[in-house]
């Protein structure tokens, strides 16, 4: 399309009850850094460049439920976090915070809960 304005993707935006919160978990996980702060807003700056990650304050968060149920919030979008060591990743993300769901689909991947309830999935690329 010769005429399609110019569109980049800047980040995903994950709601919760406290954009800090959630965002200092994930700069715990991801070791990105903050690049605006403010209560109900917060942006991670990828390193190098790229989409980010922004956080946002909502106070009616419901965390989706993981794997889903009929009737339950649903997830709507996910992470995913290639890693080189799985075992070792898992525990990362558990000392950052994250649990590890009890379902889990596949064996070279692991799916966690961040502190708001949001699945990401840590697996070993191909």
């Amino acid at each position: 399309m010769p005429d399609a304005p110019r569109l980049r993707l800047t980040a995903t935006t994950l709601g919760a009850p406290d954009a800090r919160e959630l965002a200092a978990f994930y700069r715990r996980l991801l070791g990105w850094e903050v690049s605006e702060d403010s209560p109900e807003w917060v942006v991670l700056a990828a390193p190098g460049g790229g989409a980010g990650l922004s956080f946002q304050t909502e106070p009616d968060h419901v965390p989706p439920v993981w794997p889903a149920r009929a009737g339950e919030q649903r997830m709507t979008a996910h992470l995913d976090i290639a890693v080189d060591d799985l075992a070792a990743a898992v525990e990362h993300a558990r000392a950052a915070g994250a649990s590890v769901a009890d379902f889990q689909p596949q064996e070279h991947v692991r799916v966690c809960l961040d502190p708001a309830g949001h699945p990401f999935c840590l697996y070993l690329p191909d």
